[in-house]
């Protein structure tokens, strides 16, 4: 067997598809630049996962209706609906001019559903996919074979599957290009984590300022097993024109009904609003960018909608805009907020330390916890996640839960993860909510005030300071250890001798 196969066997379901994914990047590589893989392989994997679905929703429907193609062809039984000529298979069965094609039945697509993914295809506009100096018609035919090889329904892949690959494939065309992706994401494990800080229960709201692919907002919809009595109350704005439909895409084609994302500016122009005031919401969670330049803080300044609570950030980092937007969004009587920002709003001066004070005066703050360097894709800035609460248990009131979880990670070779088990044991450390020696202090916001209003974790959460061996011993160790390989290379020597494996 060889190890292309074994190593294929070895990897689950959607590392098979990830991999195959890529390898359509082969197929594209001479006419196509490396920095242009991302404009013309993911609009094709939606392309084709929006087909298999109304394909998968056909199916059902005929099974439900004892054959009735007429029935099956009912828009209600589709999340997307597919005009004539605009299906993959039409595209698949074209010789000719394919890439022709392909624009037509993308653009089909998008227009039959401009409520729900507005933005989807047309995006990657700098795609060029008439060009057949670039691409010709046999190269395209091989590339729609080529994903025509996997089948994209619901029922093929877990929760999520389209988020996960647009991130993969982000991540592979930035390593590819020796670029940054210009997008951080969020671990699978972390969302998790910051759901369960926030423990959403049916009929909660739920608001991501910044929800990118839609990532945070499934994991919430997970965990509360989509019950009904969340729909219509899960919501979401996102910047990026493209990203934003990949969201929306995202949630309905994994059955979360009644999800609102728009597209736009959460900063400059947030989507929510009623009777002239922020929306408020259960649940905020978010990972917005880190430390955002040229945001608005002119406009911040005198924010329309009191968001501006502690103070204005400068125009230089908007890590603190982030943080009141996301405060000022939660019900003022039950809403909880998790967001991962970068460690520096913990410590740095100036505005932030103002702002940071008021933060630590408000007794919003429940717990903080210091993730390890490396855990964000594309930077290897430390990372931590504050979570608030605008009804603290009675025994966190006054407190902060100091969590350094810098040390709980599982390293691998490209870049440090936390697994389950990580995230279990961070997790754990909040709920027991006590003094743990290298890892949790609980502190008085009393204390905090007293070091300056200082959020840096390493402040309270003091290491257990290990023993120091002399240089003496250090040596001594040193010399026993090489001797000890000296005699056992002697001994392999000698056996390979006495083998016949080498000679004199």
């Amino acid at each position: 067997m060889d190890k292309m196969k074994i190593q294929q066997e070895n990897e689950s379901p959607s590392q098979q598809l990830y991999s195959h994914l890529f390898e359509a990047c082969n197929i594209m590589r001479g006419p196509i630049n490396q920095d242009e893989y991302k404009s013309y392989i993911t609009p094709l994997l939606f392309f084709k996962r929006i087909s298999d679905s109304f394909d998968e929703e056909t199916e059902i429907a005929l099974k439900e209706s004892d054959g009735d193609k007429e029935y099956a062809a009912f828009p209600e039984n589709h999340i997307f609906q597919i005009p004539e000529g605009c299906h993959w298979i039409d595209v698949r069965n074209k010789s000719e001019n394919i890439g022709k094609a392909i624009v037509n039945a993308m653009n089909g697509i998008e227009r039959a559903n401009q409520d729900k993914i507005a933005g989807l295809f047309s995006s990657f506009d700098d795609a060029n996919w008439t060009d057949k100096n670039k691409l010709s018609d046999e190269r395209l035919k091989n590339l729609i074979e080529h994903m025509s090889q996997v089948r994209l329904r619901n029922s093929d892949y877990p929760s999520d599957v389209m988020g996960d690959a647009y991130e993969y494939l982000i991540k592979k065309f930035a390593d590819l290009s020796k670029k940054n992706a210009g997008e951080f994401y969020t671990p699978r494990t972390i969302v998790k984590l910051m759901i369960w800080l926030l423990d959403p229960q049916p009929g909660d709201s739920v608001y991501d300022p910044a929800c990118g692919t839609g990532g945070m907002l499934i994991e919430a919809i997970k965990y509360i097993h989509n019950d009904k009595q969340t729909y219509g109350k899960i919501y979401g704005q996102e910047k990026n024109l493209s990203t934003s439909a990949i969201a929306s895409m995202n949630l309905l084609l994994h059955g979360k009904r009644d999800v609102t994302v728009t597209q736009g500016d959460t900063l400059r122009k947030p989507n929510y609003i009623e009777g002239g005031k922020l929306k408020t919401f259960n649940c905020v969670v978010a990972n917005p960018p880190f430390s955002l330049k040229n945001w608005g803080a002119a406009q911040f300044e005198t924010d329309p909608y009191g968001r501006n609570l502690w103070g204005c950030p400068t125009d230089k980092n908007g890590d603190f805009a982030w943080l009141q937007h996301m405060v000022k969004s939660m019900d003022p009587v039950r809403g909880k907020c998790a967001v991962v920002l970068p460690q520096g709003v913990l410590f740095r001066g100036n505005r932030d330390g103002k702002i940071r004070e008021e933060l630590v005066k408000t007794d919003l703050l429940d717990c903080i916890i210091g993730l390890t360097g490396g855990v964000f894709y594309s930077t290897t800035v430390s990372a931590c996640i504050l979570y608030l609460n605008n009804r603290k248990p009675k025994e966190h009131k006054g407190k902060v839960c100091m969590i350094d979880a810098s040390s709980i990670y599982t390293a691998q070779r490209a870049q440090n993860i936390m697994s389950e088990e990580d995230i279990d044991r961070v997790f754990k450390l909040y709920a027991d909510y006590k003094d743990v020696p290298d890892f949790v202090k609980i502190v008085s916001n009393k204390d905090i005030v007293a070091n300056g209003n200082s959020l840096a974790i390493n402040n309270y959460v003091k290491k257990t300071s290990e023993e120091v061996a002399s240089p003496e011993e250090v040596r001594k160790k040193f010399f026993e250890a090489l001797k000890d390989v000296q005699d056992a290379e002697a001994k392999m020597m000698k056996l390979l001798e006495d083998g016949g494996y080498l000679s004199e």
